[in-house]
């Protein structure tokens, strides 16, 4: 990285998400060669760092910081847009076959479910109902397609709408079909790590007459701090071809009907 383009010369922000893209990238990183890479002292990465972990972005360590995954560090959208991407690829592929023109369906602030958004312009007529603003942006130029955008408190980490107004706007509403995901699924009930993403989902839930849950094999066996809701409350889980067994037997056990893709 040349001295032109040295990101303190636009402040702490941007210097912040470019620490954070090479972290991605390169999984973990001394605070010294952060230092040396971005012309700075050592007491301003460490302040950096400080920041970017207390946002849930990344974990520090002695003398560094690391992407190794945590269930706050997933949380973050750079990281979700980046992990198992084939199977996300594969899920929406499938989920786009139950949606048909005319429908209503609500997509959660998911990077599952963005795949699915990518896959929506051949759908039209359809109504989209997001939370998400990544979603938003891709789907605002599709003809025929009519936008539905919630608002609510708006949360960098999730690049998403939260909140009190976000819960009621979608309590306003009534969809044919929401596609989510979440962080884990285990005995019987699928999990969060996040209150706030809970609340959202719940409503989202409520407000549809059939949801269906879209989680790749590593959320499987898992669980995170909030119980999202029970898989009876889920019409159809759709995960992918390196699910474990047990984890299958599992859902099997518990009459939730999955597909594997």
């Amino acid at each position: 990285m040349s001295s032109s383009d040295a990101p303190e010369r636009s402040g702490p922000a941007k210097r912040q998400a470019a620490i954070t893209e090479y972290v991605l990238q390169h999984g973990s990183v001394s605070a010294h060669e952060l230092a040396e890479m971005f012309h700075v002292s050592l007491m301003t990465i460490h302040r950096d760092l400080d920041e970017l972990q207390r946002q849930g972005v990344v974990r520090k360590f002695r003398g560094g910081v690391s992407a190794q995954p945590s269930s706050v560090f997933e949380s973050n959208v750079s990281y979700r847009l980046r992990a198992a991407r084939e199977e996300k690829l594969a899920m929406a592929r499938y989920a786009r076959s139950l949606i048909e023109p005319g429908m209503a369906v609500m997509l959660d602030d998911s990077t599952t479910t963005l795949e699915l958004a990518r896959l929506l312009e051949d759908a039209v007529p359809l109504t989209v109902v997001t939370n998400f603003l990544e979603t938003i942006k891709l789907l605002s130029g599709v003809r025929g397609l009519r936008l539905i955008a919630l608002g609510g408190e708006y949360y960098p980490t999730h690049d998403s709408f939260l909140g009190v107004p976000c819960i009621e706007a979608i309590e306003a509403l009534r969809v044919d079909l929401l596609f989510a995901s979440t962080s884990a699924v285990s005995g019987g009930y699928a999990y969060h790590q996040e209150q706030e993403i809970v609340l959202v989902k719940r409503a989202m839930m409520r407000a549809a007459r059939r949801s269906v849950l879209m989680v790749d094999h590593s959320k499987l066996g898992r669980v995170a701090l909030h119980r999202l809701a029970p898989l009876s409350d889920i019409d159809l889980l759709i995960t992918d071809r390196r699910a474990p067994e047990d984890a299958l037997l599992e859902m099997r056990e518990s009459g939730v009907k999955y597909e594997i893709v």
